[in-house]
């Protein structure tokens, strides 16, 4: 694996573009999330794809899908990262949480459940909580399945994270966003009521929140128990993606006033709601959700709130 380049800030989050086999390549980032500290909490969040053949709306990651990574290629930047900080992999964060979401439906790529397998004794790393974010594509029922036995053997009592994005309680508008066929509510719903054990943390149903698109929760309520479900809300990032096919946040990061309505409705019918809003430098930087720097370098103009640190080539 060589490293093509990087950017980013120290104590917020670092992305890197790497060449992995036949040329193709890929991001992967690590951060922190202040106030914690590295010891606290330590972010990685790694690519399972060659691109993405969902082409999700306000994702600059999708398109130019060139197929799947192997499990080789998913733990090589795994331990990149990781020797990079601490080179005899001993990761010390009290929570060493591995995204697999920079780049690829995970769902769609089996090796990510052979790298799931093979985490826990390749670093000593006590906070180790891997997490997975998908819109669960049709078709990736066998994936499923296997990854709920993963997570009960390996991964019980709260040492996984499992999310469904959502985006919005309306079906059409979902269809939009995400253009894939994809499991339906009452699915998501079966699922994650299996999911979660005693001990284990919530599903996840994730909004970006886009102005707009629906967030009913008397929708919700008809499927997704609040004992079994949560809610998290985040804006909708920058992207190149996003402006082209005029999506914008229904709220400003700055000000949390557009979205209390919300947040209150939901939790008066049961819902634990977890309101996200990260570093507005990770914007500036590239590392959050969606974004992708290479779409960037290809870009003709430059995106106002987004991508802003510059690209250092790497060695």
């Amino acid at each position: 694996m060589r490293v093509v380049a990087y950017t980013g800030h120290e104590e917020i989050a670092t992305v890197y573009i790497v060449e992995l086999s036949k040329g193709r390549m890929v991001e992967c980032v690590e951060a922190t999330q202040p106030p914690l500290t590295r010891d606290e909490k330590w972010v990685l969040l790694i690519s399972t794809l060659y691109g993405c053949p969902i082409g999700c709306q306000m994702c600059d990651a999708g398109g130019d899908y060139q197929g799947k990574l192997s499990a080789d290629e998913i733990l090589a930047q795994i331990d990149f990262l990781v020797t990079c900080r601490f080179g005899s992999r001993r990761v010390p964060s009290r929570q060493f949480k591995i995204q697999l979401a920079r780049m690829g439906e995970p769902a769609l790529n089996i090796a990510v459940l052979d790298v799931l397998e093979a985490l826990p004794s390749r670093y000593d790393a006590p906070g180790l909580m891997p997490s997975l974010s998908t819109i669960a594509p049709a078709g990736c029922e066998a994936f499923f399945e296997r990854l709920l036995e993963i997570k009960q053997y390996l991964y019980p009592n709260g040492a996984f994270q499992f999310q469904f994005s959502v985006h919005s309680t309306d079906p059409a508008q979902r269809d939009r966003l995400m253009p894939a066929k994809k499991w339906d509510f009452a699915q998501m719903a079966a699922y994650g009521e299996r999911f979660v054990q005693p001990g284990d943390r919530k599903v996840t149903l994730n909004f970006a929140l886009t102005a707009g698109l629906c967030v009913d929760e008397r929708v919700l309520e008809q499927y997704f128990s609040p004992e079994k479900f949560l809610i998290k809300i985040t804006p909708l990032n920058p992207t190149y993606r996003a402006n082209e096919h005029g999506y914008r946040s229904a709220f400003d990061p700055c000000e949390h006033a557009g979205v209390l309505p919300i947040i209150e409705r939901l939790r008066y019918v049961g819902y634990e709601v977890i309101l996200a809003i990260g570093e507005l430098e990770e914007n500036r930087i590239g590392s959050n959700c969606g974004q992708y720097l290479r779409r960037h370098l290809t870009a003709k103009q430059a995106l106002g709130d987004g991508y802003h640190y510059p690209l250092l080539q790497g060695s």
